[in-house]
């Protein structure tokens, strides 16, 4: 093998293990997010379950973070509850920051 060829092989491990990283790290975020809207819509045991398995499928309706905002924004909406966007957005940061952060911790 030549050096070109390992250094092909090492990106091309560098971009699935990164791939892997925002996947799991998505995943996190949006059971966190699901977690903390659902608390505050009241929910809990088999129904905040259904809800966490509902926004972790509401994130594969296209790329983006947007289809995970937009459905726990409806969802708030419906029941009544006064969120801000920026609100919706900061606990998603957060979120995904702190899930990110126990990934790499694991290491």
């Amino acid at each position: 093998m030549t050096t070109f060829d390992n250094r092909e092989k090492g990106f091309e491990q560098k971009f699935a293990h990164d791939a892997d990283l925002k996947f799991k790290a998505e995943a996190r975020r949006n059971r966190a997010l699901a977690e903390w809207a659902g608390a505050k819509m009241g929910l809990s045991g088999a129904a905040l379950e259904d809800y966490i398995k509902a926004v972790r499928k509401a994130d594969l309706a296209e790329k983006g973070d947007d289809d995970v905002f937009r459905k726990v924004k409806a969802d708030l909406v419906e029941k009544g509850i006064a969120v801000t966007d920026t609100e919706i957005r900061g606990f998603m940061s957060e979120a995904l920051a702190k899930a990110v952060g126990e990934i790499e911790g694991k290491k």
